[in-house]
């Protein structure tokens, strides 16, 4: 690799950043954040507030009518998307088993991987999303007021007005799905632009569904690109942007302030003598951005968020760590972008997110994709749960931290005995028994 590299030689960029090397050769790193800084000295730079926040889960509170009548599998709690919080104790002794590294404190696991209607932590930003823009549209033409009863929105009469609009995503696989569920049970036209590494299980579920799939044989930045020229040739078809949207971020952070009832709920206590460290898989980067976000404005300093990325992957430190955001990708360094984990196969971040997370993420480590089948496994055999291997890359964050982040917990003073270890699994409940089964055996070796 002799080119230049943005403007550098390759020598230069191993010289500032000593990290790049083993990136390169796709070994698993641990990377704290120089930029990380406490939130009393930052929250007035971020572009949102509690406000905005709070705004968008009233949104979701409008919806749910809706929702409880056309997804009947959320009539148990009333049209509301959540997940449960589960204490794995019997993963914790697999993982101190493992790695011959005692886990100090409570390990819990967000089972985004069950959310009602698309089986993933998509189901928040992406669903959202789409309501936001159903309900401007209906306000808009004034078939809709805000104290109405949205469980209206289920009509004949609402799926026959969506139906003279498009909506259009470029994805991986998890977005995609979510995206097309809901726009497709509102009555919207759905154009789902798919990247070659989604699985065929996704594509074949939305087609079931009446969504308009489109296949590429690139990555996900191509397929987002695509349908972005799609979108631009017709003023009814509205585009997600997973790359830039803040209104996806919004969808995420109302995630923390649910999981804040959860913690009360189980009287989890987090403040300084008891931190709360959160491992977020990151593919693009808006989910683990906006439950960050969401995170920080809640629990301040007492928080601590660090995104896991495959080996094979890892844009968002890339992009970070060298300050160029979304101006970076992988296969500028040679990395091949090609990793089992689908949802995080992404080789350009989203600039939006990296220059919001500049100071409020803690660190970012990598994981290699052999070690997401062993998690898997152990998960099944020891926990009973079934997680896409996208979703074990949190839960590998426990034992990266307690390893290699011991100067991170000195410098900020943490007592780790007191700790609560969230792992957010992303995926996995609308995986076809047989792909789970296939997920299994190829960890069967590891």
């Amino acid at each position: 690799m002799s080119q230049l590299i943005h403007g550098k030689p390759l020598t230069e960029w191993l010289h500032m950043y000593p990290l790049l090397e083993k990136m390169m050769s796709t070994e698993e790193v641990f990377w704290l954040n120089p930029n990380y800084t406490r939130w009393t000295n930052m929250a007035k730079e971020l572009p949102f507030d509690e406000g905005d926040v709070r705004e968008a889960e009233q949104r979701w509170k409008r919806f749910a009518p809706f929702i409880a009548t056309v997804f009947p599998e959320t009539k148990h709690s009333e049209g509301i998307i959540e997940s449960p919080l589960i204490e794995i104790e019997n993963m914790k002794k697999e993982l101190a088993s493992m790695f011959q590294l005692p886990i100090q404190g409570k390990l819990l696991l967000k089972c985004d991987s069950h959310l009602p209607i698309a089986g993933s932590i998509k189901a928040r930003g992406g669903i959202y999303e789409v309501l936001k823009h159903a309900e401007e549209l209906a306000l808009e033409h004034g078939l809709l007021s805000l104290e109405d009863d949205y469980s209206i929105l289920a009509s004949d009469k609402f799926r026959a007005f969506f139906s003279q609009y498009s909506i259009t995503v470029g994805s991986t696989g998890n977005l995609g799905l979510s995206i097309g569920m809901i726009s497709a049970k509102l009555g919207f036209r759905v154009n789902v632009h798919m990247s070659a590494d989604a699985k065929q299980w996704k594509k074949e579920l939305l087609r079931s569904n009446g969504v308009n799939v489109i296949e590429h044989h690139s990555d996900y930045s191509y397929a987002v690109e695509m349908g972005r020229k799609e979108a631009e040739k017709d003023p009814n078809n509205y585009f997600i942007d997973d790359e830039n949207s803040p209104h996806l971020f919004m969808g995420y952070a109302v995630a923390a302030f649910r999981l804040k009832k959860q913690l009360e709920e189980k009287k989890i206590v987090v403040d300084k003598d008891h931190p709360l460290f959160v491992y977020l898989p990151c593919g693009v980067g808006g989910a683990p951005g906006g439950i960050t976000f969401g995170l920080k404005l809640l629990f301040q300093d007492d928080v601590h968020c660090f995104f896991a990325e495959p080996t094979h992957s890892p844009c968002m430190l890339l992009g970070m760590m060298t300050q160029l955001h979304d101006k970076v990708s992988v296969h500028d360094f040679g990395i091949d972008n090609k990793t089992e984990a689908d949802g995080l196969a992404v080789g350009r971040p989203s600039k939006f997110v990296g220059k919001t997370m500049e100071k409020l993420v803690s660190g970012i480590y990598t994981m290699n994709d052999d070690r997401l089948f062993m998690l898997l496994k152990r998960m099944k055999d020891v926990e009973g749960i079934a997680l896409e291997p996208s979703a074990l890359a949190g839960v590998y964050g426990p034992v990266q931290l307690l390893a290699e982040g011991k100067t991170y917990m000195e410098q900020h003073e943490l007592p780790v005995k007191n700790a609560t270890h969230i792992c957010w699994a992303t995926g996995g409940s609308l995986v076809p028994k047989e792909e789970m089964e296939a997920y299994y055996q190829k960890a069967v070796n590891f």
